[in-house]
């Protein structure tokens, strides 16, 4: 999804609030058995080949696959893509793959340290639970844009001296945006052009393969669900059970992208104030709205005149939007947005910038844990051609302020940064009907901020077999993380091979 990324690798006790956990001993298993079958020519040597698998990580395996960098011509160089996975503690069903979301966020890191959070203790029983992370991102194939990490600090929150939204300010944004795609271009070579989204689907299928399973089992979350679409549509003979949860509209542009999202977040962060004016440590007195007016006024103060924190950086609007969206998505993590807004209020940055750097995995010092902000940059600018021009930015972020007078402005002007990406887009903005497949099943939250309600239903609608699941409450995605009731309609499909008759409505 664009504009938005995971609100995984959080440090300190964040983490424990967001992800649980799960190191389980498993015992050895032999190398992979390929399905065997029959592919071009030049494909053939990729879907035979044998995954090696080694004990890693406390009670996990590791293994690399070879697949194509360019899949219209496999001759060409060829890419590793990184898997991990935790062997099923159960009679076991096949290989279930994951994907956390993004685009560019680890499925080796999200499964290593996170699998009891990513699905049921039903799930881990009956499936070989596979992370992998996609072609550019983490310990695959990586999309690299910098010598030194303090250059990405830069690019992430260097404020411009022009006044927001100005045509100067905008010159300097696509300016960064431009050098920035050069700087990636550079370091990474001819693969930053085939990073997208339709050959990461190419690559789920020769995972699939070289795992063993006739057809492919899968767990998406947020983008996680446009990468399962994709894949639906490109093999759907091939499509064994699959659960998007968390779904990106792949037939959006992306100005609709940005204003969905920017309602998305509007609402969950009136819910949020809700909650927080009946306490007694909001920050915030009278009523929700005036809230929110404080909350766009803080904003444009900081745009004004920027909060210098205790490492020399300067908090501006965009940096502190990054750290009050992090705590939004999910209502656990609420407290956190009480702290931010108080401490800011009071003029102290340095919560900000850690949540910011939270949201982008930076380290306090200064290292980057992953290249999940590269990577998100790099697919992005090949799924989503821009409908935006520089004239209609301005009518844009009218239209962003009506929606979501608070947070549209924040998502407001990013419109043309990939139009001087060093590759042009090559997703087609269409709808998805997956014409043939399976049963999938997609989940969808309410008041999910980051992937809004209505663009599951939207999904759901779309696919020719799609069965939707809702969720009536708040935050990103709901499957192990919401009831009972989401748990077992998942878990039932999966195991059992049972489709809901009709949306349980959880």
């Amino acid at each position: 999804m664009k504009s938005t990324r995971r609100a995984a690798a959080v440090s300190g006790s964040l983490i424990a609030a967001l992800l649980l956990s799960g190191c389980t001993m498993f015992a050895p298993s032999p190398a992979s058995t390929p399905t065997g079958e029959n592919v071009s020519e030049d494909l053939q040597p990729f879907y035979d080949q044998v995954l090696e698998w080694k004990a890693c990580d406390d009670g996990f395996q590791c293994a690399t696959a070879e697949a194509p960098m360019d899949w219209k011509n496999p001759q060409r160089e060829s890419i590793q893509i990184a898997l991990i996975r935790a062997v099923a503690t159960g009679d076991r069903l096949g290989s279930l793959l994951l994907n956390p979301g993004g685009p560019g966020a680890s499925g080796v890191a999200f499964v290593r340290d996170s699998v009891a959070y990513a699905t049921s203790e039903k799930l881990r029983s009956s499936f070989d639970v596979v992370g992998f992370d996609p072609r550019g991102v983490n310990e695959s194939s990586a999309v690299d844009c910098y010598e030194d990490p303090d250059e990405l600090t830069a690019f992430l929150y260097d404020l411009s001296p022009e006044v927001v939204g100005s045509e100067a300010w905008i010159d300097d944004m696509e300016q960064a945006a431009a050098e920035f795609g050069q700087a990636c271009l550079e370091h990474t070579g001819d693969m930053l052009g085939y990073v997208d989204t339709v050959s990461a689907a190419r690559d789920l299928d020769l995972l699939r393969a070289v795992l063993g399973d006739a057809k492919l089992n899968y767990l998406g979350y947020s983008y996680g669900t446009l990468l399962g679409a994709t894949y639906a549509d490109l093999y759907p003979t091939k499509t064994g059970k699959l659960v998007l949860d968390g779904a990106v509209d792949p037939a959006t542009t992306d100005f609709e992208v940005s204003a969905t999202q920017a309602q998305g977040f509007e609402g969950a962060l009136r819910s949020y104030l809700e909650s927080c004016l009946s306490g007694t440590e909001c920050p915030f007195r009278g009523s929700v709205d005036e809230a929110m007016l404080d909350i766009r006024a803080l904003f444009d103060n900081l745009d004004a005149s920027p909060l210098l924190a205790t490492d020399g950086r300067e908090l501006g609007s965009s940096a502190m939007f990054r750290a009050l969206i992090l705590p939004l998505y999910s209502q656990t993590t609420w407290e956190y947005l009480t702290q931010l807004l108080t401490d800011v209020m009071r003029g102290n940055a340095d919560l900000a910038f850690q949540l910011a750097d939270s949201y982008y995995g930076r380290n306090p010092d200064g290292t980057f844990n992953d290249n999940s902000t590269q990577g998100f940059v790099a697919i992005n600018c090949l799924d989503y051609e821009s409908t935006s021009t520089r004239e209609s930015l301005h009518a844009e972020a009218a239209e962003l302020a009506r929606l979501a007078p608070v947070l549209g402005p924040q998502m407001s002007y990013g419109g043309t940064s990939c139009d001087e990406w060093p590759f042009p887009p090559t997703r087609d903005r269409v709808k998805i009907t997956a014409s043939g497949s399976g049963p999938i099943v997609v989940v969808g939250t309410t008041n999910d901020p980051a992937t809004p309600y209505a663009w599951a239903v939207s999904l759901a609608d779309q696919l020719e077999n799609g069965y939707l699941v809702t969720y009536e409450g708040e935050g990103h995605t709901a499957y192990n993380k919401s009831n009972a009731c989401v748990n077992d309609a998942v878990d039932n499909y999966f195991i059992n091979d049972l489709v809901p008759k009709s949306d349980p409505r959880c």
